[in-house]
């Protein structure tokens, strides 16, 4: 019974933070959405498919490492409920 409950404990504490993976992986997922969105953007002002292009994989990078970072900083963050 106090195994059950100890070993049921640490499988909900690994529940609640993501794996370095998994942020890796939203990040991934949330650049490509937000990089067709910094291209549209750069298309409406510019009015150019090449300098959209351009703005669109500069940014794709910065973007990357910025949000992994501020993932990997909230996932450490504890809050009270």
């Amino acid at each position: 019974m106090f195994l059950d409950s100890v070993v049921k404990g640490k499988i909900e504490k690994q529940e609640l933070s993501d794996s370095n993976l998994k942020s890796i992986l939203k990040t991934v997922s949330w650049r490509i959405v937000g990089t067709i969105d910094t291209i549209m953007i750069s298309y409406f002002i510019t009015g150019e498919v090449s300098l959209a292009l351009s703005i669109g994989s500069i940014e794709v990078f910065s973007k990357i490492v910025l949000y992994y970072f501020h993932e990997r900083a909230w996932s450490s963050v504890k809050l009270k409920k």
